[in-house]
């Protein structure tokens, strides 16, 4: 796993895994699940947690590869995962779910007891980061 030299990035990469290492807590178990798979998917993936407030003390997850990739972001009924710029990937398995009308993000959101298309979505991760990739060298 490649991380960031910043002071920040490397202090803020650790409560990534405390945080999703909440035994019995669906979202914690699901956003570790994701997490594997973002990083089987693309091993050189950069961890962080952005955007920390009074609100979200802990941050965002966020994993980005050339760019922002995705966050993993966990509410009362879901656990949000965003793909920075999900407007400009092909989907054909059809996991975008949510945030469909807007010109750059998509999102997935996953519920209790959902089932996960690990596949689909590892496809889908190299995707995003191909297209970070390309963007770069462009």
């Amino acid at each position: 796993m490649k991380k960031s030299r910043s002071k920040s990035a490397e202090s803020s990469s650790k409560p990534i895994g405390e945080r999703i290492d909440v035994p019995g807590e669906w979202r914690g178990e699901l956003l570790s699940r994701l997490r594997a798979l973002i990083l089987e998917a693309e091993p050189e993936m950069t961890e962080e947690r952005k955007w920390r407030k009074a609100s979200n003390p802990a941050g965002v997850p966020t994993w980005s590869h050339n760019g922002l990739v995705c966050t993993g972001e966990t509410y009362k009924n879901v656990l949000k995962m965003t793909f920075a710029k999900g407007a400009s990937l092909a989907d054909p398995s059809g996991l975008f779910n949510s945030s469909l009308e807007g010109n750059t993000r998509r999102a997935i959101d996953f519920r209790e007891g959902d089932k996960l298309d690990e596949e689909a979505l590892k496809a889908l991760i190299r995707a995003a980061v191909a297209l970070n990739t390309s963007a770069a060298r462009g």
